[in-house]
C-alpha cells in the first residue's frame, strides 16, 4: 500500500490549508537526538560535580596565564611568612582556590567541608599546629598516606599558594564533617605598620588661627 502525500486536511484558517504529511526522516531524527543530548548535557555539565562549568574553565584558564608569573615571583618557599602573605593577596588566592579544585575535592569537598579528609573550614587540625604546616603536610603527605604527598605533582609555588588558598578557608565553619583533632590558636594576625608620616613645621601662615594682633604703643604723657 503505498503512502498518500499532499492530501490536504479539512480544516481553513483564512485560506490557509495544510497538509497531511509525514515529517522528514531526518528531522525526526535530529528532533529526537537533541532530547537525547539535553538529557546527557544536564547531567555532565549541571549535577554539582566539579570542574565542569564554562566559569571552571575559565579558572583554569587564568590559572594557567598566572603560571606564567612564576618565573618573575621565584620559588616560594613554605614558611609562615610566605604562606601569611599570600592568604591575604585575592589575586593568588584565586590560583591556589583552582589548584584546590583542581587536585584535593574528592577528599576535601567542593567547599573544604571533609569527605574523606577532614574539614578544612573549622578550628580543628589532626597534624598542623602552626600556619606554615598546612604546607608541609600539603609537600609530604600525612597519617600513612592518607593524605598523599603532593612534591612531585605540584610546583612549589603551588603548593604554597593552595596552602595559603587552604589557610584562608579557617572559620568559615562550611556545614560538613565535625571536627577532627584538636583545636589551635588562631592564625597570625598581619603586623599593622608602625611608620608614622612626619609631624609637619607648623608656620602661622600654616595655622588656622590668625596672628595675633600687635599692641599699638601708647604715647608718653607728661
Amino acid at each position: 500500500m503505498t503512502e498518500q502525500r499532499n492530501v490536504v486536511l479539512d480544516h481553513n484558517y483564512d485560506g490557509i490549508e495544510e497538509y497531511d504529511n509525514p515529517l522528514p526522516g531526518w528531522w525526526t531524527f535530529i528532533f529526537v537526538g537533541s532530547i537525547a543530548f539535553s538529557v546527557v548535557y544536564v547531567l555532565y555539565y549541571h549535577s554539582n560535580v566539579p570542574d565542569r562549568t564554562i566559569y571552571d574553565g575559565y579558572d583554569r584558564a587564568v590559572a594557567a596565564n598566572m603560571r606564567l608569573q612564576f618565573g618573575d615571583m621565584g620559588i616560594l618557599t613554605i614558611d609562615r611568612e610566605t604562606i601569611e602573605k599570600y592568604m591575604h593577596d585575592e589575586k593568588w588566592l584565586k590560583f591556589g582556590k583552582v589548584v584546590f579544585k583542581t587536585n584535593c575535592v574528592s577528599c576535601h569537598g567542593v567547599n573544604a567541608q571533609g569527605v574523606v579528609g577532614p574539614n578544612l573550614t573549622d578550628n580543628y587540625w589532626k597534624h598542623v599546629k602552626k600556619l606554615e604546616d598546612i604546607g608541609f603536610v600539603i609537600r609530604n603527605g600525612a597519617a600513612g598516606k592518607a593524605m598523599p604527598s603532593w612534591k612531585n605533582r605540584l610546583h612549589p609555588n603551588e603548593l604554597v599558594l593552595v596552602a595559603a588558598y587552604v589557610a584562608s578557608l579557617r572559620g568559615t565553619n562550611a556545614p560538613g564533617k565535625g571536627p577532627e583533632g584538636r583545636e589551635i590558636p588562631p592564625w597570625p594576625q598581619p603586623e599593622a605598620s608602625t611608620d608614622k608620616p612626619a609631624a609637619e613645621d607648623k608656620t602661622p601662615a600654616d595655622t588656622d588661627q590668625p596672628a595675633e594682633a600687635e599692641t599699638p604703643e601708647t604715647p608718653a604723657t607728661s
